[in-house]
């Protein structure tokens, strides 16, 4: 478990990035005073993702004492545009800066890229698992072994796994995925079994009454 350290006033931006995060096994802790979080025992975190925007404290100021006394990878995010920002962050000492908004997959590339260098983790730590997809190939394998699917099963599978943990609506498999006629929901849910059967039940597809599917890790 990555833990990581995040000072952000904005509760559910801090909490919507959490959420995302710990399907990669990294766990947020958010505090909304920087006060809070400087007492934190940052010592305990392995990165620190840090607001410019603060109640009572200058994010900038937050940055240069963690600096200071810490060895901890440090990426500024804010909304703050003004470019003296950006620079004085990193000449603080700030190892990133992502402008707000971002995309929460681009903050896991940057985390994952910033412990690499820190050698907080090594490339395996990254997340595996079970079934996994090879676009080039066309193929989804389990437990490294290729499983035998029909075209139709296989479409599926794919819009599951690149949408793992989120559920996909059946108008979305029906609509992407050219092996069917569109409205031919029944068909669609033979199919769910069949690939429930041919996976087992460490794979788990849970269907979500009235919306559609979601492949959980």
């Amino acid at each position: 478990m990555v833990n990581i350290l995040m000072i952000e006033d904005d509760a559910e931006y801090a909490s919507l990035l959490g959420n995302f995060l710990a399907k990669y096994n990294l766990k947020v802790t958010n505090y909304q005073d920087p006060y809070l979080g400087l007492s934190a025992g940052i010592e305990k975190y392995d990165l620190l993702i840090l607001d410019l925007t603060l109640p009572g404290m200058d994010g900038l100021e937050v940055c240069k004492e963690v600096v200071s006394k810490y060895d901890i990878p440090i990426i500024i995010s804010s909304a703050r545009s003004d470019l003296s920002d950006k620079v004085t962050g990193l000449q603080l000492g700030a190892d990133d800066y992502l402008p707000k908004p971002y995309d929460p997959q681009e903050m896991y590339a940057r985390i994952i890229s910033l412990l690499r260098r820190y050698k907080k983790i090594h490339d395996t730590a990254e997340p595996t698992f079970t079934l996994m997809l090879d676009d080039a190939k066309e193929s989804v394998t389990l437990h490294g072994e290729v499983v035998d699917l029909t075209p139709a099963e296989f479409v599926v599978i794919k819009l599951l796994i690149k949408n793992r943990n989120s559920t996909v609506s059946k108008e979305q498999i029906l609509y992407d995925s050219e092996v069917f006629e569109y409205g031919s929901d029944g068909s669609l849910a033979v199919i769910i079994n069949r690939l429930r059967k041919k996976l087992g039940s460490e794979v788990n597809i849970k269907t979500v009454r009235g919306v559609g599917y979601r492949l959980l890790s």
